[in-house]
């Protein structure tokens, strides 16, 4: 009996501290308080989480479960989410698509929050894609063709040498083939399609006599480039250009237009003829270049109208007519009557009934001033008839 009392006791004590043990473990895994901030998964959840593990009761002994588990969530934490500080890992849904953006932070005490980050296609975000960042540098304007002068063969380019200021001629013409000879730089050198800068730049490379010697370069004859200017202009022939392209009026005013100058006419190897009206500033501002030929005229003439003579007289025909023109002038115009002509001239026009009406004139006595000199219409027929 007494062994039986002895194990009934030590049963009831391991009832007792299996029970104690159950409750220990409840009140050590109890979830923490919900936070508010949770409720946006998208953006907080990490961190909640790790808020969570930190709200737990201070005397809860943690198991090596939950430990790992923290240990996971913070790692997740660092590795995809960092909203907070406003850097990402994460790539863009349309990665490897074109042209993307990085959506921007929610978090909007992050720096540079709602910050968009263009990407190229292939490209990953970087460390600190929160900072602004561009896809490619920005691509540095070229000069405009009016702008720059690119020498050319026969060009005379004045060289000067800060570290060498003797006696010597300091000019030197490019060369056929493009080639300048300058005693410094060891031979010759290719300088078509360059800069004076450039030419410059080139000859300190070249010139080992001096250390890291000044050099100025500077056109001093433009012979290279040029148009043709023919037409209404009083002054025509080859004008030199001193840039790449110059506008046309510039060329005109050296040209000297004539005051009856209506339009220019620029050919262009390779492509249609441009016509320019000169009363329009914006087409007068059209740019020129090297090789173009420029053609100009006046207003195009209007329809033509005539008179018609013949009979005795030495240039018959079609005659151009003019409001004012007489008889004696037609017939003068026409190189005068001929040696069988008589005295009587008809004159026949067209009526209002579209039939001819004819008009005789004594010739003699137009000239002698006893009759008036009649004025013609266009159209008139002139019939000077002969002696007989």
């Amino acid at each position: 009996m007494k062994s039986l009392g002895i194990s009934a006791f030590f049963l009831v004590a391991v009832l007792a501290t299996a029970t104690f043990g159950q409750a220990k473990s409840v009140a050590t895994n109890k979830p923490p308080t919900p936070n508010p901030a949770a409720q946006n998964p998208s953006t907080t959840r990490v961190r909640v989480l790790g808020q969570g593990l930190k709200t737990a009761a201070p005397t809860a002994k943690v198991t090596g479960a939950e430990r790992l588990k923290a240990h996971a969530a913070s790692d997740f934490n660092n590795r995809t989410s960092r909203t907070s500080s406003g850097h990402t890992g994460l790539r863009p849904a349309n990665f490897g698509k074109g042209n993307s953006t990085i959506a921007p932070t929610t978090n909007p005490s992050a720096p540079n929050a709602g910050v968009t980050v263009p990407l190229n296609a292939g490209e990953t975000a970087p460390a600190n894609a929160g900072a602004r960042v561009t896809s490619a540098p920005v691509a540095t304007a070229a000069l405009a063709a009016s702008q720059v002068y690119r020498v050319g063969v026969r060009d005379v380019l004045d060289i000067q040498l800060s570290e060498h200021s003797g006696r010597n001629s300091t000019l030197f013409t490019v060369l056929e083939g493009g080639m300048l000879e300058y005693p410094f730089a060891g031979g010759p050198i290719p300088v078509t399609g360059l800069t004076t800068t450039e030419i410059a730049a080139v000859l300190r490379q070249r010139i080992k006599i001096f250390d890291n010697p000044t050099v100025n370069v500077n056109v001093r004859d433009y012979a290279s480039h040029a148009v043709t200017v023919n037409g209404f202009v009083a002054a025509p022939g080859t004008k030199t250009l001193r840039r790449e392209a110059v506008p046309l009026y510039a060329i005109l005013a050296e040209s000297l237009v004539l005051p009856e100058a209506a339009r220019a006419t620029i050919t262009r190897q390779g492509s249609a003829p441009i016509v320019i009206d000169l009363t329009d500033a914006n087409l007068s501002a059209t740019l020129v270049v090297p090789g173009d030929a420029i053609k100009v005229s006046g207003l195009p003439a209007g329809p033509t109208e005539f008179f018609f003579i013949g009979g005795e007289i030495k240039s018959p025909g079609q005659k151009a007519f003019t409001a004012g023109l007489t008889l004696t002038q037609a017939i003068m115009a026409s190189g005068g009557t001929s040696a069988g002509a008589g005295s009587k001239v008809k004159v026949s026009r067209e009526g209002a009934d579209r039939l001819l009406v004819t008009e005789e004139y004594n010739l003699r006595k137009i000239l002698s001033g006893k009759l008036p000199d009649p004025l013609l219409q266009k159209g008139d027929r002139i019939e000077v008839t002969d002696a007989n």
